[in-house]
């Protein structure tokens, strides 16, 4: 007969989601069981955040040294050697890989249990022959890169953000799929470490985003020597390791090849649910995760709670970003661990696309906020290039854009510049605290700074009153009294 154990908590998957309520728990003394089949620290440590970052920084390196001659600094085209950036890659993951190791959790006072969960019943889990039965269990099973069902694909060589980390030689012509954050981001990175770059995407790029943003990200991109294509269809792909090609539909039947020595794969994420039988403890689930509501336990079993890559909260989508995977996991703290009432709130959440310069947005986009029924907007911008860090660095292309009401409530702010990811977390506060823009425009900047964009910006919206002809008349008035 297979052996039972009792938790409190049993939590499926050891990505960001998973450790951080792991971690709370055991440190609480709450017997937890932590389950999980593949690598620790999951997606964002080992094919995510970290190592497209640490890319990134090779990539930001190389850059330097091609514009340093506009600064007086006398350098000449880098020598990239590629498998070493990507060893970099492997030390960052190697270095911050014991936070998330199975010797830290154990230490904690995690039991962690190295195999495949699936539900047996509203409460129980079989991994490895024994079943596990729990107060609560929370379902953190990440997503994994989605593939669409292009004719020839699965023919040929592809990469995705997975897979990619493993090619330590730099691709002449890389082709990518998908122009979201993270098929442009890596376009970005192996443009500028020498690879020739094709985009290719069926709708809009970055079609999240505001697009004044976008645009100017956008130009950035081309600037590079990216070739983006949107708007595109691909009738097939074809060819072998090292020549691949994409052949795209064009105007009247007419047929257009893109030929290049590598293809990435990067057009969206799908959930991780298919192996665990979630049906057998009556679990409701929807093409993008578990169906839950904004305490993030399911509809449908409320022992359980769905966080991080696959919770579709109210039908609205999951979030994929490490931040909300945390954010997540103190909404399951608060709510199975001290029973208090906790519902996520994505009014303040921030999300970066690392390109150069960055994309940052926080709250509403322009869009978003006339979409919701704001119709009396303060839309306030302060560009770069009025910005004297900005000028001193020769770093000009960017702004600052604040969407906001009339009575100076902040609905939202994105920011295209160097380091934008650091700028918008002044903007998220502002959000969640509920400040106003003129607690922003009056707040002491620091100078010279990009962040002064950020203050300039909200200052706009007072600018026209303070220098009105009725403030001048005012002015004039008291100057009479000396």
């Amino acid at each position: 007969m297979p052996e039972r154990r009792a938790f409190d908590l049993v939590v499926i998957g050891a990505g960001a989601a998973g450790l951080s309520v792991t971690a709370v728990a055991a440190q609480l003394g709450v017997p937890v069981a932590l389950i999980e089949r593949g690598a620790m620290g999951g997606d964002c440590l080992n094919f995510g955040c970290v190592p497209s970052k640490a890319l990134l920084a090779a990539a930001h390196h190389a850059a330097a040294i091609r514009t340093a001659p506009r600064f007086g600094v006398s350098a000449g085209e880098p020598q990239v050697d590629f498998a070493r950036a990507l060893d970099h890659v492997h030390r960052a993951i190697a270095e911050i890989a014991p936070n998330d190791s199975e010797e830290r959790f154990r230490a904690l006072g995690a039991t962690v249990i190295r195999g495949e969960a699936r539900f047996t019943g509203a409460d129980t889990v079989a991994v490895n022959g024994e079943t596990l039965t729990a107060r609560r269990i929370v379902i953190a099973a990440g997503a994994r890169a989605a593939v669409p069902p292009i004719p020839g694909l699965a023919a040929v060589p592809y990469l995705t953000n997975e897979t990619l980390w493993r090619n330590r030689s730099r691709p002449r012509h890389l082709i990518v799929i998908g122009g979201g954050p993270i098929g442009l981001e890596m376009a970005f990175a192996h443009r500028r470490l020498g690879a020739e770059v094709t985009v290719l995407e069926a709708a809009a790029m970055l079609g999240r985003d505001d697009p004044e943003l976008v645009e100017g990200a956008l130009l950035a991109l081309k600037a590079e020597g990216i070739v983006l294509r949107d708007g595109v269809t691909i009738a097939r792909v074809e060819g072998r390791e090292g020549a691949i090609a994409v052949v795209l539909d064009g105007d009247g039947g007419a047929e257009e090849r893109i030929e290049g020595s590598h293809l990435l794969v990067a057009t969206g994420r799908r959930p991780n649910l298919d192996t665990l039988d979630l049906d057998k403890a009556g679990i409701e689930t929807t093409r993008s995760g578990v169906k839950v509501d904004r305490g993030l336990r399911s509809v449908s079993n409320r022992r359980v709670y769905a966080i991080g890559d696959i919770a579709d909260v109210e039908g609205v989508g999951p979030r994929q970003f490490t931040h909300v995977a945390s954010h997540h996991a103190g909404v399951v703290i608060r709510s199975a661990l001290f029973r208090l009432p906790a519902k996520v709130d994505y009014a303040a959440l921030p999300r970066v696309t690392y390109l150069d310069p960055e994309l940052a947005q926080v709250g509403m986009t322009e869009a978003e906020a006339r979409a919701a029924g704001h119709r009396d907007l303060a839309i306030l911008r302060w560009p770069l290039a009025e910005n004297d860090r900005a000028v001193a660095e020769g770093t000009t292309r960017g702004l600052v854009k604040v969407v906001a009401t009339r009575r100076g409530r902040i609905l939202g702010a994105g920011i295209l510049a160097p380091h934008a990811g650091e700028m918008i977390g002044m903007w998220g506060l502002a959000i969640a605290a509920g400040m106003k823009l003129s607690t922003v425009a009056g707040m002491i900047a620091p100078y010279p700074t990009l962040a002064e964009a950020g203050k300039r910006a909200a200052g706009q919206a007072f600018a026209p009153r303070l220098f009105a002809p009725t403030t001048r008349r005012i002015v004039a008035l008291l100057r009479r009294f000396g």
